[in-house]
Parts: structure tokens; sequence; C-alpha cells
């Protein structure tokens, strides 16, 4: 397994931006693919963004699509996901997670590394 942590939430006001990113430690981070969920308050956690390996695949739940970018730093072993033209229902504890399989896509039992959590609020 590889340790994540979340960073870069926080408030802000709807139509607003927000760049999450999320340090990983402990493997070799090119071995995982890299995904984003997230979980509003008394829903369950639900897909966001995924990206493969290298970054050239890159997939997106239907309510953030055009919206988020997700990206990753091989360098860095960061992977990041930028957050344009916010809602209120984009409020969540976001969650960033690794995958051992090429493609981690949108099932989260396909990941078995889990951050902490970094919180996400949306004023309208």
């Amino acid at each position: 397994q590889v340790q994540l942590v979340e960073s870069g939430g926080g408030l802000v006001q709807a139509g607003g931006s927000l760049r999450l990113s999320c340090a990983a430690s402990g493997r070799t981070f090119t071995s995982y693919a890299m995904g984003w969920f997230r979980q509003a308050p008394g829903k369950e956690r639900e897909f966001v963004a995924a990206i493969s390996w290298y970054g050239g695949t890159t997939s997106y739940a239907d309510s953030v699509k055009g919206r988020f970018t997700i990206s990753r730093d091989n360098a860095k072993s960061t992977v990041y996901l930028q957050m344009n033209s916010l809602k209120p229902e984009d409020t969540a504890v976001y969650y960033c997670a690794a995958s051992p399989r090429r493609l981690g896509g949108s099932n989260q039992n396909g990941y078995d590394s889990w951050g902490q959590g970094t919180q996400v609020t949306v004023s309208s």
C-alpha cells in the first residue's frame, strides 16, 4: 500500500475554484492509478475522477465533467484535482485513493489505499 495525504480543501463561494493535492509516499507512485472520491453529509462516498499510471487516461463523474480536472506529477508523487465553477452540491469531504491497476476506475473496491480526506465547503 501507499500512504496518501490530501490538502487544499477549504471554504469557497459558488463559482469559485480550489485545487486539491494528494501527496503519496511509501511505494513507487507510477505503479498506481489514482482517484478522487467524495462524501457529502448523509450520503455514500462517490466517484469523482481517476487517472492512469502515467496520466494518459482520465475519467470523470458526469456531475463534474467539464468543471474538474485531475492530473498527476509523477516526479513529485502527487495527484491534483482542479475544481472550477464550484457549486454548493460539491460540498463534501474529498478523498484521494490509489489503485494497483493501470486504470483505477470508478469502483471504490479497485482502490486499496486511502487518504484521510479534506473538507470542501461551497457557499451559495
